[in-house]
C-alpha cells in the first residue's frame, strides 16, 4: 500500500474554546439573557462571533467537544485550549463576562490583532 502525504489547513485561530456537548444537552439551556441558550451559543453571541468570522478565518472558535468525564449537576464544563490544564465548570445562569474572563479571553490578544495602531 502506498503511503499518502499528510495535508494541513491554515487557520487564524488564537483561542479555541471547547464546551462539553453532554453537559449542554443535559442542562438544556440556562445561559443568555433569557436563559434559553446553551453555553456555546450564548458565548458565540456575547463575543459577537458572526458567521463570516467563524470557521478557519476567525481568531476565536467556540465549539462543542465530547464529554470531559466530570459531569457536574446544573453546570457545563468548558476549556480554553490555550490553558488545557484548567477545566472551567460554569454554573447555569453564570455571567458571560465572568466566563469570558475565567477562560482567559479578555487579555487583549484579539483586540491587539484587530487594532492597526
Amino acid at each position: 500500500m502506498a503511503e499518502k502525504d499528510f495535508k494541513s489547513a491554515k487557520t487564524q485561530w488564537r483561542d479555541v474554546v471547547l464546551v462539553c456537548r453532554k453537559c449542554s444537552k443535559k442542562l438544556d439551556g440556562g445561559f443568555g439573557p433569557d436563559g434559553d441558550l446553551t453555553l456555546k451559543k450564548a458565548l458565540r453571541k456575547y463575543l459577537r462571533l458572526k458567521k463570516g468570522k467563524s470557521g478557519r478565518k476567525g481568531e476565536l472558535v467556540v465549539t462543542g467537544a465530547d464529554c470531559f468525564d466530570i459531569c457536574p449537576k446544573g453546570a457545563v464544563v468548558a476549556v480554553n485550549t490555550a490553558e488545557p490544564k484548567k477545566l472551567l465548570i460554569v454554573p447555569a445562569g453564570a455571567d458571560l463576562f465572568e466566563v469570558k474572563t475565567r477562560l482567559g479571553l479578555d487579555d487583549g490578544r484579539r483586540l491587539k490583532a484587530a487594532d492597526p495602531n
